[in-house]
């Protein structure tokens, strides 16, 4: 029986956040491309919360912005609000969060899919891979298609034999009614891929019309606002904001929840997937969190135009009737009425330490895995892994050096690593508190340390990577100046310190070390810093942070010296761990199971101790002095 029969460079499994930079990289970086979703209409959907960014996850925003990702520049095309989180603590956990018009975000990254060179939309369901000889050469749809490629990037999210549940009631569906995949899993089996099964969860939308915001608290954005992208002009993002608003749930809430606790497929035992740590529901929240009285909830905007509002903090699976009970108590929600009613989803997705820190399969050359696919969670985390393994499908199709990003040089790396040396058990969440370089994976400095990679790889152009030179130059050259520019006890220095509430000056004094002091910064000392040079505010506020942490900077400098070492002493890809006898039996079955490339990487490996990296250390160093 005759079949469609085509060519491509590279073929995308899925579009949403994942599959939308795999497939514009790939596509960006010249290969013909092919992405396969099963809605075309729903390209970079957002089915559970309204926002881009939040604490940690803004950080991968502007990583994926630095590399070349286009996540950041679609934000600030629709966004509804904007602000940097956590503006009290130090500039390494800053993050910046933005509200998004969910149906214009959507809309807007299908207009840049389907306006980018080299890249084809296909809407149809991907049933088979086609592997030979350990090779993947392409995929079979439902309908029999057959799409060769030198490479496959699969980012399918939470489609896989997904289903939605509230209550009793279970739909066999994909987020917000749409088809899931229901025969890719079976594939992926075949081949000798290990799966999970994973579970997530979205909470009601309410009607506008019907919230009592009197009850609630105003959550206004920031003036002025700053943008993700780093090529976005700040002035364009100025624009007038809407509001959110939280309120709490309360003892009733609670009463409510547990006396229906067995109607709960959560607790009933309809649901066997694993759900999140970090993002409980709010039935989970009231068991697990017992001596609590109430939890924050926040009322979110899901769009300008469009009354839907989306009750973060109380996502569920409660049924129907429960749902409505339970939201009512909520201050301001006593007369609410539900547009859409909260379920969770269960879905199939992969073991990741499969995957190689290229995020190609070990089994198998050619194939490569990004998303939720990869046993994470959330948007960011989804758009940053699809970069990444978009990048590096094109570089293995191009024949050119891949891009590893390690733990020191971006979140991106922090979670790639997490993801293949650590075994996850449970959906994967990016935290800043998992980054132990954090100081220096700071988000207002992505460009300065990424840049340089999306421009090797081919994302990023000569003429934003000068501007980056130029940017880097420039807050050297004003570190300098600074640092050996002083002030004296003259009347005009002292009033300012003064009415700064800073100690006046006893003898002279740079302005760097009056940078460091607590309540000053590089901006306010403009008015006794007569030559200063007009410089953009960017740089400005990195003078202000390199400055006032020196010393923590040059601290974590250090470690990361030391950390590179044990990075750069690669472990062959042939090794034998059975042949490394002095390894115990358990390293020995880790070290096979994960295959780290290097000692540092082993030495993360859960089940493998200080001892055993020191007998392999020693067993590297004995096979290298015979081979010389």
């Amino acid at each position: 029986m005759p079949v469609i029969e085509k060519y491509y460079d590279v073929v995308v499994v899925g579009a949403g956040h994942a599959g939308c930079e795999a497939s514009l990289a790939c596509a960006r970086l010249g290969l013909e491309t092919i992405v396969f979703t099963v809605s075309a209409d729903n390209i970079a959907m957002m089915p559970c919360n309204p926002n881009i960014g939040g604490t940690s996850k803004g950080h991968l925003v502007r990583e994926i912005d630095a590399l070349g990702g286009e996540m950041g520049k679609n934000i600030d095309r629709t966004f509804i609000q904007s602000k940097m989180l956590n503006k009290s603590k130090g500039p390494a956990v800053h993050s910046l969060r933005a509200q998004a018009d969910k149906s214009e975000y959507s809309r807007s990254m299908r207009r840049v899919l389907e306006n980018q060179d080299h890249l084809t939309i296909k809407q149809a369901e991907v049933s088979d891979l086609i592997v030979e000889n350990g090779v993947c050469k392409g995929v079979r749809t439902f309908s029999g298609g057959i799409y060769h490629s030198k490479a496959v990037v699969l980012c399918t999210g939470v489609y896989l034999n997904a289903r939605c549940l509230y209550g009793d009631t279970v739909n066999y569906t994909g987020p917000n009614g749409l088809q899931s995949a229901t025969h890719l899993t079976d594939s992926l089996k075949a081949n000798g891929i290990e799966m999970f099964r994973f579970k997530t969860g979205t909470p009601a939308r309410i009607d506008k019309r019907t919230i009592d915001f009197t009850k609630m608290e105003e959550q206004k954005g920031d003036d002025p606002v700053i943008p993700f992208s780093f090529s976005t002009d700040p002035a364009s993002v100025q624009i007038e904001q809407e509001s959110c608003w939280l309120t709490h749930t309360n003892e009733k809430t609670h009463e409510i929840i547990r006396a229906n606790l067995d109607r709960s497929p959560l607790y009933s035992g309809k649901i066997h997937a694993t759900g999140p740590r970090y993002c409980p529901s709010i039935e989970d929240k009231v068991v697990k969190f017992a001596d609590k009285n109430s939890h924050q909830v926040f009322i979110e905007p899901e769009g300008k135009y469009t009354n839907e509002m989306y009750v973060d903090g109380m996502s569920s699976s409660m049924p129907e009737d429960v749902q409505d009970a339970m939201y009512r108590t909520v201050p301001g929600l006593e007369h609410a009425k539900i547009v859409r009613n909260a379920y969770a989803i269960e879905y199939d997705c992969i073991n990741p330490v499969q995957l190689k820190p290229t995020f190609e399969f070990k089994k198998i050359h050619g194939l490569f895995s990004g998303g939720q696919f990869n046993g994470s969670s959330g948007y960011e985390e989804a758009a940053a892994q699809g970069l990444y393994a978009g990048i590096n499908a094109a570089m293995e199709v191009k024949g050119q050096e891949p891009l590893i990003l390690d733990r020191s040089d971006a979140y991106i790396g922090v979670l790639v690593d997490d993801l293949c040396t650590k075994q996850t058990f449970e959906p994967y969440r990016m935290m800043t508190s998992r980054a132990e370089y954090r100081l220096l994976l700071r988000q207002d400095n992505a460009d300065l340390r990424l840049r340089k990679y999306g421009h090797r790889v081919g994302l990023i152009s000569d003429e934003e990577y000068e501007k980056t030179q130029k940017k880097q130059k420039e807050i050297e050259d004003e570190i300098k100046r600074v640092t050996n520019t002083f002030v004296g006890q003259t009347e005009e220095v002292q009033n300012f310190l003064s009415s700064n509430h800073s100690t006046e000056l006893k003898s002279g004094s740079s302005i760097a070390e009056l940078i460091r002091r607590p309540e000053l910064n590089y901006k306010m000392l403009a008015e006794i810093d007569h030559d200063r040079p007009v410089l953009p505010e960017d740089v400005g506020e990195q003078v202000n942070i390199n400055i006032k942490y020196e010393g923590y900077i040059k601290r974590q400098m250090k470690q990361v010296e030391q950390f590179r070492k044990k990075e750069s002493w690669k472990i062959p890809d042939d090794i034998d761990y059975e042949a490394v006898s002095s390894l115990r039996i358990e390293a020995r079955q880790k070290l096979e199971k994960y295959r780290p490339i290097s000692i540092g990487q082993a030495s993360r490996i859960s089940g493998v101790s200080p001892s055993d990296i020191s007998v392999l250390m020693v067993y590297l160093e004995s096979r290298r002095q015979q081979k010389d």
